[in-house]
């Protein structure tokens, strides 16, 4: 039976006992605003489950101290928007970190595995999901989702022992405490992605001047959304940021024509957007492009992916674990490693790789 917990002092007192690990996930909310607000937190301690309201005063500064004793190893899966939410919330962020969903891909169990597939391939046991769209915010929750929040943290110290064991005897387990500090490092120092429009799939078959122009309205959306906490799509979507990249008007007033044609353009901002999309970016000159796609350029690609494939193989690893299709055209675009690949990454893989990248850098 799980314990609801409404009073700080609670809390506080029970990190006397100071536990070697503890479970935690999150449930939040994000639908109407940019940064998570958190609704609750399950929290696995001993055999205890405990269900924690952050919406009581006071509640996120007893979190705290758990969150920042950095003798209790966090456990959690696929963590990285909990880990938001914590800071967001808390002013701080759980270290250190077993992720076991990264756990599982490093191990060679699977790569993205959900939390009730990795219980089911660990323990056996089959989980419902039956509460994912609830309102978490709400009060009372309901006894259906107390079970479910429950449930997503009861069989975290299972998956932890055995992942700990696989890892250990793969010699992995420094590899998931990198990628788990980079993770959580990542968070703690967001400043909103230097390269935003290196995801945006419009932006790959862009012209270099366009693809800067997609840069600087994606710069300033991050930032607005952030300022104002919206949902960045709901500031500039995607369609129309790649309009204004690929075919820029003329004048202000173009600009306001052209939002006519868009129900959802924001017409409140359009000179936040005009001077947005005519202001060079300081760093811009820096920012890698992606690549025409010349049969040299392909072919290039190619090989890299081959060879990482490869690696991950001779590994039983998952694809695209070592190396995503992104970070291979930055290597590609700069000649350089990605720092988001991290330590063991390269030593792993540059070995590997820098071979195939010279030619292309001397042509």
């Amino acid at each position: 039976m799980p314990y609801w917990i409404t009073q700080p002092a609670e809390l506080e007192q029970r990190l006397q006992q100071r536990p070697a690990r503890i479970g935690l996930d999150t449930e939040f909310i994000r639908e109407r605003t940019y940064w998570p607000q958190l609704a609750l937190v399950q929290m696995a301690v001993g055999d205890e489950i405990l269900l924690i309201d952050p919406l009581i005063p006071g509640m996120a500064d007893a979190l705290r101290p758990w969150l920042t004793d950095e003798g209790i190893v966090k456990v959690m899966h696929s963590a990285s928007e909990d880990l938001v939410a914590f800071k967001c919330t808390c002013g701080a962020l759980p270290r250190p970190l077993f992720d076991t969903q990264i756990a599982a891909a490093l191990a060679g169990i699977a790569g993205g595995m959900s939390y009730q597939k990795l219980v089911m391939e660990i323990t056996g046991v089959h989980l419902e999901k039956g509460e994912t769209r609830s309102d978490w915010m709400r009060r009372p929750l309901s006894p259906a989702q107390l079970k479910y929040a429950a449930d997503d943290v009861v069989h975290l110290f299972e998956l932890h022992d055995e992942l700990s064991r696989r890892l250990a005897a793969l010699g992995r387990l420094e590899w998931l405490q990198e990628d788990c500090e980079r993770l959580v490092a990542g968070v703690d120092n967001d400043e909103g992605e230097r390269w935003p429009h290196l995801g945006m799939r419009a932006g790959q078959y862009m012209e270099p001047d366009a693809q800067r122009r997609l840069l600087r309205l994606l710069r300033w959306r991050d930032q607005q959304a952030r300022h104002s906490d919206r949902p960045r799509s709901w500031i500039l979507d995607n369609e129309l940021a790649a309009q204004l990249a690929r075919t820029p008007p003329a004048d202000p007033d173009a600009l306001l024509r052209l939002f006519d044609r868009f129900p959802k353009a924001p017409r409140k901002l359009a000179d936040a957007v005009w001077k947005a999309l005519q202001t060079p970016l300081a760093d811009e000159a820096d920012a890698p492009l992606a690549l025409p796609a010349s049969d040299e350029n392909k072919a290039a690609l190619k090989r890299l992916q081959q060879t990482v494939s490869q690696c991950s193989h001779d590994l039983e690893l998952p694809d695209g674990l070592l190396a995503s299709r992104r970070h291979l055209e930055a290597m590609l675009e700069s000649g350089r490693w990605p720092p988001a690949l991290g330590q063991w990454r390269r030593e792993l893989l540059e070995p590997k790789l820098q071979p195939l990248l010279a030619p292309v850098a001397a042509g």
